[in-house]
């Protein structure tokens, strides 16, 4: 069972309106703050344990600098995010560049700042030398079909479109070892939002034994190993979190026995979390706008799926809180919803909260990955603002509100009044 507690009261949340009006999500920083140190000293009983979030769970430089002072790299997958991460002073080995289908000029960047690069298919290695040159280390992603099982989120490794067969792998490695290729690196993603440790660590087994008989029979040494992110959180009050001890004591064990038994030189083992890091602690906050009575009881806010479309996408539960009825009953039956024109636009939907008025606040919580970031503007709706909730207790704003201007702004009116 997960707490589902708050970091602030109603009271805050109404001094916070004055100057950021709803719908915003905020971040709090302590307590993402403790969980990054809690990871890290969870797992530094691997081999050169680093991790390096996934900026597409909360792409803005203020979180990734607050990430890298606690000795973080990132995650990256296009041109926008790695910029991101150089802004936010994140800079070579310390980048992970993961994508697929990926253009020239992203691979020109990531060379550029010495980031890992990590290539999702074989015909990738000419592209890559063609169009930036072949780093000093190259990494490939493993798929490895029917040897793993995927969930919900991410699909089954068979129908997934990432990543190189076992048989390329080999062919690959060979390629870039005649290419004078003296560094490598493997790696794998497999689950999202993934809650049994026992699933990250066979994924650990099964790279750490494919390191192993790749090392021997092509004849290189393998830097690095990084088995993905993935790793899931309670939405629902009645999960538990993930017990990080578990994962490192079974991946430790696996490592010992493969590549510690092998006679291999060492392999760092990595992360790419995103989701656990920043995800418990974000909380989008709403003010309730309409209430509406016909079939079913309705609360209407002033977010909607814009803000937070998980719950439409995925029919992913967010926990709700009304804030100042914490301690109420629940007894009123609503389906909380968004005014967007979609049926899907709902937080909740029979979901047992107190009895609500108009103007209620509602936090949502475990919006702080994969929240705003998946936002968009259909039906012309705009994307709330981002605000850090400080260690003091201060409140910043990190990221500001969309406007109408904005939404405008890649179109040409000018060159309407000519059109014909």
């Amino acid at each position: 069972m997960v707490s589902k507690e708050l970091p602030f009261t109603k009271e805050e949340i109404l001094k916070i309106m004055e100057k950021y009006p709803t719908p915003f999500h905020i971040y709090d920083e302590k307590a993402i703050r403790e969980n990054a140190r809690r990871l890290k000293k969870a797992f530094e009983d691997l081999p050169g344990f680093k991790e390096f979030f996934a900026v597409k769970a909360l792409p803005n430089p203020y979180i990734l600098k607050l990430l890298k002072e606690e000795g973080f790299g990132a995650d990256c997958s296009s041109l926008p995010e790695l910029i991101l991460a150089e802004k936010a002073g994140i800079t070579g080995e310390d980048i992970m560049f993961s994508s697929n289908d990926t253009p020239a000029e992203e691979f020109v960047k990531a060379k550029e700042l010495g980031a890992y690069i990590n290539l999702d298919d074989i015909s990738h290695i000419e592209y890559l030398e063609k169009h930036a040159g072949l780093p000093e280390i190259v990494c490939f992603r493993y798929n490895p079909g029917p040897l793993k099982e995927g969930n919900a989120i991410i699909g089954t490794p068979e129908e997934a479109k990432y990543g190189f067969t076992r048989e390329q792998l080999f062919e690959g490695y060979r390629i870039l070892k005649e290419k004078g290729v003296k560094r490598f690196g493997m790696h794998t993603m497999v689950a999202s939002n993934e809650l049994d440790p026992k699933y990250f660590v066979e994924t650990a087994r099964l790279l750490f034994e494919l390191i192993v008989e790749i090392s021997k029979e092509v004849g290189i040494k393998f830097d690095f190993v990084n088995l993905g992110g993935g790793i899931g959180i309670p939405y629902r009050p009645e999960q538990e979190a993930v017990p990080y001890d578990v994962i490192v004591k079974g991946a430790k064990a696996a490592y010992d026995e493969t590549i510690g038994a092998s006679g291999l030189d060492r392999v760092s083992v990595f992360l790419e979390c995103g989701r656990v890091i920043t995800g418990p602690y974000g909380y989008l906050i709403s003010q309730v706008r309409h209430l509406k009575h016909t079939y079913k009881d309705y609360v209407g806010l002033d977010s909607c799926m814009a803000n937070l479309m998980r719950p439409g996408l995925y029919g992913a539960y967010h926990h709700i809180t009304v804030l100042g009825k914490e301690k109420e009953a629940l007894d009123h039956t609503y389906d909380v919803t968004g005014s967007l024109c979609e049926n899907n636009d709902k937080f909740a939907i029979n979901r047992e909260l107190p009895e609500i008025e108009v103007g209620d606040l509602l936090a949502i919580h475990d919006s702080g990955a994969h929240g705003h970031a998946m936002g968009f503007n259909y039906n012309g709706k705009l994307r709330s603002a981002e605000l850090l909730l400080r260690e003091d207790g201060s409140v910043v704003m990190i990221r500001r509100a969309e406007t109408i201007e904005d939404y405008f702004a890649t179109l040409d009116f000018e060159g309407l009044k000519e059109f014909e």
